[in-house]
């Protein structure tokens, strides 16, 4: 691969990580690096790119596109991968009456191809790349740490590599949700979204938004004030921060164990597209997706489409029907059957979230109450600190949080106590 972009193969194992290591062989590099081509060449969500590449294999089909081959050239190595030709000329994942699979005709490949010969460019491919390396940032490819297993269901418009700032692992959370919503939104929204977040992190959550102005950046300062774990999907590269004015929050998000992440190279600004496109990621890497405030036209609502299209758990908190600010999540309720959803309790169980032990502690005893209202399922707390907010003595925080070891419903970790969320 470097013999064809100028890009020495050291560059390419730092920039990946894992193909550092000695065993690594050329191939596996070669296929990074044609990843980290295809995510400039292509533009977020190409479906006729995605076939391409996974019939092809990412090597081949950026041999392919290299070589200059026409459209014919191109839809004959895909039907001899065992695809079948479709007649209509259209990129799709259907199949033909066979079972198999319909290969896109020559007239889609040939446009295809007309959008991705100009992109490919040595000098532009290298700098992006070396951008990549200067902040700090990596490649994480599919099956990777840090790649959240709920993207093959984007099928073809998965994305073929993602660009990472930060704790990459956080991306690929099990327990996580996406808490998205207006960029102009109210006072009623942002508190909402500020108590959601919070709740959802006590709970062993991590926070997966957008950062953008409004109930985005509320769910992520939230999610770090309560000392938990939040990931923001970005439209333009990972080196740029946007908006700009969230350039100290994202580096936050990158500091305090989260991540930033983009399928765009460094170097790409945002376009109204690939907000679009950044979207189906938010939805596709969360448990479950929450529209907390929304008009009737943001971005929000496309959003939660992606959602239901994935057939992922959706929820809208309603708001005052005399409020436009809320109209889209009234709509999401009314005609995407979104769930009505209020509190974070309620958005934890749309995300397959089970309380602890709930009839229990609603025969718990006073004190058992005052020391559970102090615990969180992330942040330990001391004896100390249980004591002090609580208002009970240490000697009676010591003796319940015995009580509640032994039933399950604690553990101590580290040199503090949190709560034993059950999913």
């Amino acid at each position: 691969m470097s013999r064809w972009f100028g890009l020495d193969s050291d560059l390419v194992r730092e920039l990946v990580g894992d193909l550092g290591r000695a065993d690594a062989d050329d191939a596996a590099t070669r296929a990074a690096f044609a990843r980290a081509a295809w995510t400039m060449i292509a533009e977020p969500g190409d479906g006729v790119a995605g076939l391409v590449v996974d019939t092809l294999g990412p090597t081949e089909a950026l041999v392919a596109v290299l070589e200059r081959v026409g459209a014919t050239e191109l839809q004959r190595r895909i039907l001899a991968a065992g695809w079948t030709d479709d007649p209509r000329g259209q990129a799709s994942c259907e199949v033909s009456a066979e079972g198999a699979p319909l290969a896109p005709g020559s007239r889609v490949l040939g446009a295809a191809l007309d959008r991705w010969t100009p992109r490919l460019v040595a000098a532009d491919l290298v700098a992006a790349c070396r951008l990549a390396i200067g902040v700090g940032a990596q490649l994480i490819l599919p099956g990777d740490t840090g790649w959240h297993p709920g993207l093959v269901g984007l099928g073809p418009h998965a994305p073929h590599a993602l660009w990472s700032r930060g704790d990459a692992a956080s991306a690929s959370a099990e327990h996580a949700i996406a808490l998205v919503g207006a960029r102009a939104s109210s006072g009623y929204g942002e508190h909402v979204t500020l108590e959601a977040s919070a709740g959802l992190v006590d709970r062993g959550f991590t926070i997966v938004s957008g950062a953008a102005y409004g109930i985005d950046g509320a769910a992520h300062r939230a999610a770090l004030a309560s000392g938990g774990v939040t990931v923001a999907f970005l439209a333009g590269g990972v080196d740029r921060p946007y908006p700009a004015g969230h350039e100290g929050l994202i580096r936050r998000i990158v500091d305090e164990r989260g991540a930033i992440l983009s399928e765009s190279p460094c170097g790409s600004t945002p376009t109204k597209w690939r907000f679009l496109q950044r979207n189906r990621l938010i939805a596709a890497a969360s448990s479950a997706t929450v529209v907390l405030e929304a008009g009737s036209r943001s971005g929000s609502i496309n959003t939660a489409g992606h959602a239901a299209t994935l057939g992922r758990p959706l929820g809208a908190v309603p708001g005052p029907v005399t409020s436009p600010a809320s109209a889209g999540c009234h709509r999401l309720i009314r005609e995407y059957a979104a769930t009505c959803v209020t509190n974070a309790e309620q958005m934890a169980e749309l995300a397959g979230w089970t309380a602890v032990d709930a009839q229990a502690e609603a025969f718990a005893s006073p004190d058992e109450k005052r020391v559970r209202d102090t615990l969180s399922s992330r942040t330990p707390r001391t004896i100390e600190e249980i004591a002090k907010v609580s208002g009970l003595g240490q000697r009676e925080v010591s003796a319940v949080l015995g009580a509640l070891d032994l039933s399950g419903a604690v553990d101590e970790r580290g040199h503090g106590w949190v709560l034993a969320s059950a999913r």
